[in-house]
């Protein structure tokens, strides 16, 4: 029987090349909602690659604000039990990170309202078997993933696997299908140094390290990129995308100079005050600090977004000659750091010491006793050398019995009394690893969205360009080598 997928489409077109190569391979339907801006909104209205039965162009949907329908809103609540404030407070669009428009309540409302009713129309016109989307990180696509889930679409989403250079496929991001427990996996029985191995060989964070330094291109093509918004751009997004409100070129000018000197002030101030030295007499509890905006505290941990008080509620829950040692993740280089009030606020705190981006995660772990994240693999990466830690997401590798999972902050000081005299078993460990080697594959994400970036988007500086049907075909001729084996996971999905 011929089955129905929909796809979620953005700017990132890897997905767009997956579904022209499932069509060839795999008796199905296809269907996209396309979440894209207006100039490469015309590839999808011209392009003969893929032929979906239908699209929905979300932004089409999404105008001309009208009274609210709040009965229905109620209704929608009850019926999916999805927080739909929830999402409309942790969208960066909606609030606390937009420079350049600020919502209403009735707009945020509205919005939220033309969603619901365009994702439920959709689903009953099609009534799809799949939904295959990235990992969602922003409200509407998280939005429509939730609502499919609620009505029995399987999802397949890719996202990154714990290990550097491997990818899965499964239903909820950072979970692995049909895990629940360690106990019907048997141990291969390696020791701490041969798992260590394992991690080190495959580092995330070098990954992630090596995708910073490349993305965002050269000099040159960010030239190119300016070039092409302030002088061949007619901002028609302005008026047609809540993303774009208020973003006026003037505007964004202004802002990129204010955030580039903020960015060069703000490092500044960490060369000079953040530290850099491991103080051996110490006894250490270790948070590391999120990057945000991002979808880890903002649709992970809904509840757990705010990141100062977080310190300051384990700096209250540590025992006597414990101190709390914070690292600054170097990834917040991509958000002009934080504020220097901020990091003022985190070394004022008597117990608490704060370090620079750059000092070692792996050393800082190794002289702690324990490691406290919100929902980051710093957790993970602890087990390998023999660290418990404390968690306030449930995430896959929180399986793992060293791993606490934090359930109410006011649970906080007794969880970190325990932690700090619990002990990480091997065994556990080795068994996770083999079931995270069963579900995972081969795939550089990383390396694949920068050479896409470089491709069609100035490095990744610019999203609304202009895309023709040669070129895509150009791009998906040149990179068969990754979208075949790709294609191939996700048909091993569709058929079980």
């Amino acid at each position: 029987m011929t089955k129905k997928i929909i796809f979620w489409l953005n700017a990132y077109m890897l997905f767009f090349g997956l579904a022209a190569n499932l069509q060839k391979k795999y008796d199905c339907e296809l269907y996209a909602i396309i979440d894209i801006t207006n100039r490469t909104k015309k590839f999808f209205q011209e392009q003969d690659i893929v032929n979906f039965q239908k699209k929905w162009f979300l932004h089409d949907h999404i105008q001309n604000t009208e009274e609210i329908d709040i009965e229905y809103l109620k209704n929608f609540e009850t019926k999916y039990s999805i927080n739909l404030w929830q999402l409309g407070m942790n969208e960066r669009l909606f609030y606390q990170y937009n420079d350049f428009y600020k919502f209403s309540q009735d707009e945020i409302l509205s919005i939220l309202e033309k969603e619901c009713k365009l994702y439920e129309s959709i689903l009953d016109q099609i009534k799809p078997d799949f939904l295959v989307t990235s990992e969602t990180a922003l409200h509407q696509q998280h939005l429509f993933y939730e609502i499919c889930r609620k009505r029995g679409v399987k999802v397949l989403m890719l996202n990154q696997s714990k290990l550097a250079y491997k990818c899965i496929i499964s239903q909820e991001l950072h979970k692995l299908d049909s895990l629940s427990d360690l106990s019907k996996t048997p141990s291969k029985k390696r020791t701490f140094d041969e798992l260590l191995n394992i991690l080190t060989s495959t580092d995330n964070t070098k990954q992630l390290r090596l995708y910073q330094k490349n993305f965002g291109g050269t000099k040159s093509s960010k030239l190119k990129a300016a070039s092409e918004y302030f002088l061949k751009s007619d901002n028609s997004n302005i008026k047609t995308h809540f993303s774009y409100y208020g973003r006026k070129k003037s505007k964004v000018l202004l802002d990129y100079i204010s955030k580039s000197l903020k960015a060069k002030i703000r490092k500044s101030f960490i060369d000079k005050n953040l530290e850099y030295e491991i103080y051996d007499n110490e006894q250490i509890v270790l948070f590391t600090l999120h990057q945000e905006p991002e979808r880890s505290l903002l649709i992970t941990t809904p509840f757990h977004t705010n990141q100062l008080e977080i310190i300051r509620h384990i700096a209250k829950s540590l025992p006597p000659g414990y101190k709390l040692y914070v690292k600054e993740h170097f990834s917040q280089a991509l958000r002009e750091w934080r504020e220097i009030s901020y990091y003022k606020e985190i070394i004022k705190i008597p117990n608490v010491r704060l370090y620079h981006p750059s000092s070692s995660i792996q050393k800082l772990i190794q002289h702690s006793s324990l490691v406290i994240s919100i929902s980051g693999t710093v957790s993970f990466e602890a087990a390998f050398y023999q660290k418990p830690s404390i968690i306030m997401a449930d995430m896959e590798f929180t399986v793992l019995p060293s791993i606490q999972k934090l359930n109410s902050i006011e649970d906080l000081p007794c969880m970190i009394r325990d932690g700090l005299n619990m002990k990480v078993n091997s065994d556990d460990l080795d068994k996770y690893l083999t079931i995270l080697d069963e579900h995972s594959f081969s795939f550089d994400l990383k390396g694949y969205e920068t050479n896409e970036a470089n491709f069609f988007r100035f490095g990744g500086n610019f999203h609304d360009t202009l895309i023709t049907n040669e070129k895509m075909k150009l791009f998906l001729r040149e990179n068969e080598n990754i979208f075949t084996p790709l294609t191939e996971q996700y048909i091993k999905k569709l058929k079980k």
